[in-house]
């Protein structure tokens, strides 16, 4: 079972940015997906990004989509969300989550196939 710990939320400004961070550490296999979800108040949960570890492809939301990149640093076995241009509608908790599929353009849209979470960071966007 691998753990993840999200850090990097706050309160930011509409056109501001955070960049978001998912330490993972226990048991991991060679090949899995990461992925940044978001809920906000009222809402179900929905993915925003994935990476898949075997080849670095990705996922991104339509929503987000040229505002959030997300990366991975394999040495110290952590993802990160970069959010740039944040807006008001992009206040949530954020969550990275593990999945032991790694067709992340599939398995981004889907929850259940993720079985690891961490415990999420809030991230407010206000003026």
């Amino acid at each position: 079972q691998v753990q993840l710990v999200e850090s990097g939320g706050g309160l930011v400004q509409p056109g501001g940015s955070l960049r978001l961070s998912c330490a993972a550490s226990g048991s991991t296999s060679d090949n899995y997906a990461i992925g940044w979800f978001r809920q906000a108040p009222g809402k179900e949960r929905e993915g925003v990004s994935c990476i898949s570890s075997s080849d670095g492809s990705t996922y991104y939301a339509d929503s987000v989509k040229g505002r959030f990149t997300i990366s991975r640093d394999s040495a110290k076995s952590s993802v990160y969300l970069q959010m740039n241009s944040l807006k008001p509608e992009d206040t949530a908790v954020y969550y990275c989550a593990a999945s032991p599929f790694t067709y992340v353009q599939a398995v981004c849209l889907a929850t259940r196939l993720f079985s690891s979470w961490g415990q999420g960071t809030q991230v407010t966007v206000s003026s």
